[in-house]
């Protein structure tokens, strides 16, 4: 059990985001309306407080107001889960629901190819169709649509992003810290924001990378990143620091130069893409050549040529289409008896606890009705 739990946040799982309700909505790119009814039900004060005094694990806030156990460790959440359920009389049989029996259209069981249970509430919370290997085998999705519900195509979200560019490659491991990336689709800015990333021999990975394709919507059109290296200076200040590092270097080769400014794994992507050889004299390079090179470094730009598969994904968008799910409720409105919650239903938000959140929200309100 928690199989996919354990390994959210890096193993030390992100439990919620300690922000105020506005900033949770507006990190929530996709039915946002939906959640106002379970949120205000049982917010991120409410899961904290469930963890700390009714589960008894402290937590703590961290960048970005990124809630974790003090402990660092996701299996102490998921313990903490089996435990209390256990102690509430929560019993627990790990065969997987081939079908729900629905009779007049209305729930009365569970079939799981080996027995069938007699029930007159079913909640389905299978999750998405990201990380197959923890559980979330899209079995969720087939059952809805048998109760005849619509389901939004699943798609990724969160998820590393394969570029045209060859020189990622090149680049593969190198990981940058306090950059600025930016997506954009055509001439319209979709995402913008500075942190860490990653080069892969695919493309880009890391925090930054993983928010920014939550705003790919249509990949069929022309979309793009610039990375800002140096988001600390701006392009005069820019100018000015490798005017020094060239008056320091004078006699030196161009691609011998950088060493002070750029990782070395990125200076001959760079030096190539500036379009000055690699062997030229600095004290030659003329300024018209250094103010390219300003603006490169200012805006490094890739192509985005798709999403990674979805079973790399952190999160699935997509789902069971909201309208036919009671929001206060996590009812459905096609077949009484028969509830919703977590990633199956079509929400999902940015990395930062956001999706946690959403689980606990929506379990809550389809829990408590």
């Amino acid at each position: 059990m928690g199989r996919k739990l354990s390994i959210t946040g890096k193993g030390r799982c992100n439990l919620t985001n300690n922000c105020t309700r506005d900033e949770f909505f507006s990190n929530i790119p996709t039915n946002p309306r939906f959640m106002y009814s379970s949120y205000s039900a049982f917010d991120k004060d409410s899961v904290m407080s469930f963890f700390e005094y009714e589960c008894g694990i402290p937590l703590k806030t961290e960048r970005g107001n990124r809630v974790f156990p003090e402990s660092d460790r996701a299996a102490d959440i998921t313990a903490a889960l089996e435990r209390t359920a256990k102690e509430r009389g929560v019993r627990f049989i790990h065969e997987r629901v081939r079908d729900i029996i629905i009779e007049n259209g209305a729930v009365c069981g569970v079939d799981t190819g080996k027995r069938r249970f007699t029930a007159d509430k079913v909640i389905i919370a299978t999750g998405g169709v990201s990380y197959p290997k923890t559980g979330s085998t899209g079995d969720g999705y087939e059952l809805a649509k048998k109760a005849g519900h619509n389901i939004i195509p699943p798609r990724p979200s969160l998820v590393p992003l394969e570029i045209k560019e060859k020189f990622c490659a090149e680049a593969m491991g190198l990981s940058l810290r306090n950059v600025k990336l930016t997506l954009m689709q055509g001439e319209t800015r979709l995402f913008s924001e500075q942190g860490e990333m990653l080069f892969t021999h695919f493309g880009v990975s890391g925090p930054l990378v993983l928010s920014a394709s939550g705003h790919l919507r249509d990949i069929s059109k022309p979309h793009s990143i610039i990375i800002d290296l140096k988001p600390a200076l701006d392009e005069k200040t820019l100018d000015n620091r490798i005017v020094r590092d060239f008056a320091e270097f004078s006699n030196r080769d161009f691609i011998n130069s950088l060493n002070k400014l750029l990782p070395s794994a990125l200076i001959p992507v760079i030096v190539r893409l500036s379009g000055i050889p690699s062997d030229t004299k600095v004290n030659q390079i003329s300024r018209t050549q250094r103010m390219e090179l300003v603006r490169l470094i200012k805006s490094l730009p890739l192509t985005v040529k798709g999403f990674r598969p979805i079973d790399e994904a952190i999160i699935t968008s997509g789902g069971v289409d909201t309208t036919q799910i009671d929001p206060k409720t996590m009812q459905s409105k096609l077949c009484k008896g028969l509830y919703f919650a977590g990633e199956i239903i079509d929400v999902d938000a940015y990395t930062g606890g956001f999706n946690l959140q959403i689980a606990f929200s929506t379990a809550y309100a389809a829990a408590t009705h």
